[in-house]
């Protein structure tokens, strides 16, 4: 396997499970030293991770988290912004801690990450953010509020600091998946009266008559951390096997 973060340090947060366990593992596999924060902790594995838990919204805990990886590795070179949270309800019933969570979790968290690193990208002239956002930043679906409204900011906020910080060195880019079969997915279709249809019929939606997995999500934030997508920045990448671009409701 080519070695594509070979000697770079790399943050990712939510690295417990799903999209970002899948991306701390390649990005080990491609030779970077990974630090994966998560408010739960990590399975027992081998997978090369130095596992941290830390509460993305709490920015005393991340401080804490991002100086001891320097203490360690000396620098900082990739974060992935991936933890967050569903946050549905009904607009007009949804209570203020409910939305406070909502952007804790999916804009807030991912401030205090980045602006964490940023100090150290900043210093050594060089660095990747990838943010993981959503299909939902991009087609709004009835019944999902507010989390695209989180997911639209997200976007914004990486458009934003990629062009902010463009001259210094710094990429910000995200990724927006569609459906991917991360573990609240298969526990949402497992809550369904007849689990195989449920699952049949969000397979159907897709062009690609599939369900999208976190490892193709997890390439895609590789190559976005890598040098060889060193003239990419504040944009943002679909993975959604097309669906965003089919009208259906």
């Amino acid at each position: 396997m080519s070695q594509r973060l070979q000697g770079k340090t790399a943050i990712v947060t939510g690295a417990a499970s799903g999209i970002g366990a899948a991306t701390a593992r390649l990005f080990a596999a491609h030779g970077a030293h990974v630090v994966g924060l998560d408010r739960n902790p990590a399975p027992a594995s081998d997978d090369g991770v130095q596992h941290r838990v830390a509460d993305i919204t709490d920015a005393a805990s991340v401080a804490e988290v991002i100086a001891w990886t320097l203490q360690q590795h000396g620098r900082i070179d990739a974060l992935v912004n991936n933890a967050g949270g569903d946050v549905f309800a009904d607009p007009l019933t949804l209570d203020d801690a409910d939305w406070a969570r909502c952007f804790d979790l999916n804009l807030k968290g991912a401030w205090n990450v980045t602006r964490a690193v940023l100090p150290a990208m900043l210093a050594q002239s060089a660095g990747s953010v990838v943010n993981i956002a959503s299909v939902h930043g991009h087609k709004i679906i009835r019944g999902a509020f507010p989390y695209p409204v989180a997911k639209h900011a997200l976007i914004g906020m990486t458009r934003s600091l990629g062009i902010q910080y463009a001259a210094q060195g710094i990429r910000v880019n995200s990724i927006s998946p569609g459906l991917i079969l991360v573990p609240r997915i298969e526990a949402w279709f497992a809550s369904q009266p007849d689990p195989t249809a449920a699952r049949q019929a969000q397979t159907d939606l897709l062009p690609t008559k599939r369900i999208g997995t976190p490892e193709e999500v997890a390439h895609t934030a590789l190559f976005l951390a890598s040098d060889e997508a060193r003239f990419i920045n504040a944009t943002d990448i679909l993975i959604d096997g097309g669906r965003s671009q089919v009208y259906h409701d």
